[in-house]
């Protein structure tokens, strides 16, 4: 394509090198078939100098997966700008319900100073742990190390083991700082490590009877993971834990007991997917709420799994229904945007999510990509063997975990568990680039440059992205919808959940706005002149 060779011939020879294996174009080159697998570079350090959309280790580990994590008082060890930024942009909504403890909207910080820096900050942090204590009387705590904590030495370990000891309930200490990783997703691995070590298993007398779930990333991002289980609900399905939006320390100490794990984002998350197994032998189906013939089809994949005729039959009834009470409405919006073109840049696997979703009211999507994505997020998860481990991915701990001889209890007979795997996605994902449509651009960490080339080149309707660059290109006079936090609308998930989407959607491109905004390509070049001989102008 042409605009990805003038992006590279823009950029130093290094750096060209380095970006030319992170884009490519669905089907290009492989009109005769001899292609074979398209292959993408990810999960690599973003170059210096280049204005990156991606979040640190921290981010991840305290931002993503702990911090909705209601019951909890999530302490952050460093500056007040990090404990800032990993609260207040996100919008993990909790309920409060009867004897459930709820801190979401507190924001716990060692408020880290230059003395701190200097002279150390671990008394700073005993004092906030057992002020933490005294004030609100938690279940349990988490400590979250930011960059300075790593690099002065601070040993959070040791302040979490003597306030565990002193106060009597579990602190867990995270050593996430910002630095680790190329990206948030090694924050994501280390948050899914402790969890699985430290907390779940720990109440050996949950009850998974019945139709038992864990919801695994899902993060109630504006209300998503109560759609969700609003659906699954009124199917029959218990939902032991939601990991980890509007969830609980409690629902995860006896999330080993459920019968099926499906997982929404995997990537924040399939570290602890693939534990469970290992250890409980619970199996993991990969599913989307995001969109309505992808929910229908999740549902659908749900039912197969458990087999009962019964649930089978309720699932089709709860999916008539719901989707009775918005097809008008979904086919309005859809003949106001049909024909529109998108360009999605998100975390996890919204990419992959959104796609459904924008087909549903007939918005084509032209560019996809993910901030922090690994290389089987692209091309399948049969591509794992072969993804080689560098350096950056070596600092982060694998943790080992071994069969649980007395809890462990398998639904599925081995030779059942074969069978479903031909029919829906068990234990098994697609890659973003075998989801999309050919002719489609496919980019890794995309970054500011880039992003105001390709809107030059393709010329969207949409841009869903993130925070970042969201008002970047607004000015460029296209509309922008920020995926991360929904710019305060949602949910999204599920059948409701989709015409608030369509309904957003609708009004953003329609709106007259755009109308006062020209975008570059209408722009004429106004800069001309000649110097003559001498220097007269």
């Amino acid at each position: 394509m042409k605009v990805i060779d003038e992006i590279l011939e823009s950029y130093p020879a290094k750096v060209m090198k380095n970006r030319k294996g992170h884009m490519l174009v669905k089907g290009e080159g492989c009109e005769t078939g001899g292609c074979g697998k398209q292959k993408i570079d990810a999960n690599s350090r973003t170059m210096p100098g280049v204005m990156t959309n991606r979040g640190c280790a921290y981010a991840g580990c305290k931002g993503v997966v702990l911090g909705p994590l209601k019951d909890m008082i999530h302490i952050v060890h460093g500056p007040i700008g990090c404990s800032y930024y990993a609260w207040g942009t996100r919008r993990n909504k909790g309920r409060i319900n009867a004897g459930e403890q709820n801190f979401l909207n507190y924001a716990f910080s060692t408020d880290m100073q230059d003395s701190d820096v200097v002279f150390g900050g671990e008394k700073k942090l005993d004092l906030a742990i057992k002020e933490a204590v005294e004030t609100f009387h938690p279940k349990a705590i988490t400590i979250s190390a930011t960059c300075p904590v790593g690099l002065i030495g601070d040993d959070i370990n040791a302040a979490a083991a003597r306030a565990q000891k002193a106060y009597g309930i579990p602190v867990l200490a995270f050593s996430c700082e910002g630095y680790k990783g190329v990206s948030q997703s090694a924050g994501h691995h280390i948050a899914n490590n402790k969890l699985m070590r430290d907390v779940i298993g720990k109440n050996p007398d949950a009850n998974g009877e019945g139709f038992s779930i864990n919801i695994l990333g899902e993060y109630n991002i504006g209300g998503d993971g109560w759609e969700i289980g609003r659906i699954l609900s009124k199917i029959g399905y218990k939902v032991m834990s939601i990991m980890t939006g509007d969830g609980t320390y409690e629902d995860l100490t006896g999330a080993h007991k459920s019968k099926l794990n499906i997982v929404q984002c995997h990537r924040s998350i399939n570290y602890i997917a693939e534990m469970l197994e290992k250890k409980y032998g619970t199996p993991w189906l990969k599913v989307n709420f995001i969109g309505v013939e992808a929910t229908i089809r999740t549902l659908r994949d749900m039912a197969t799994y458990f087999g009962d005729a019964e649930l089978t039959a309720k699932t089709e009834a709860v999916i008539k229904e719901e989707y009775e009470s918005i097809k008008d409405d979904m086919a309005d919006y859809k003949e106001m945007v049909q024909g529109k073109k998108a360009c999605l840049f998100v975390g996890g696997s919204r990419s992959d999510h959104y796609q459904e979703l924008l087909k549903d009211i007939g918005v084509s999507t032209i560019l996809a990509g993910f901030e922090f994505a690994h290389r089987d997020d692209y091309e399948g998860r049969d591509i794992i063997p072969d993804i080689k481990i560098d350096a950056d991915s070596r600092n982060i701990e694998e943790l080992a975990v071994e069969k649980d001889e007395k809890n462990y209890k398998l639904y599925l007979t081995p030779e059942q568990y074969e069978e479903l795997k031909t029919k829906i996605p068990l234990g098994n994902y697609e890659g973003l680039i075998s989801l999309s449509e050919n002719g489609t651009v496919i980019v890794d960490d995309l970054n500011h440059f880039e992003t105001e080339k390709f809107i030059n080149a393709l010329k969207p309707d949409l841009f869903a992205s993130g925070i970042k660059d969201k008002y970047m290109i607004q000015k460029m006079g296209v509309f922008s919808k920020q995926l991360h936090s929904y710019d305060y609308s949602g949910p999204y998930a599920g059948f409701k959940g989709a015409v608030n989407f369509a309904r957003d959607i609708a009004m953003g491109i329609t709106s007259p706005t755009w109308k006062l905004v020209t975008p570059p390509w209408k722009v004429v070049k106004p800069l001309t002149g000649t110097v003559a001989v001498g220097g007269d102008l």
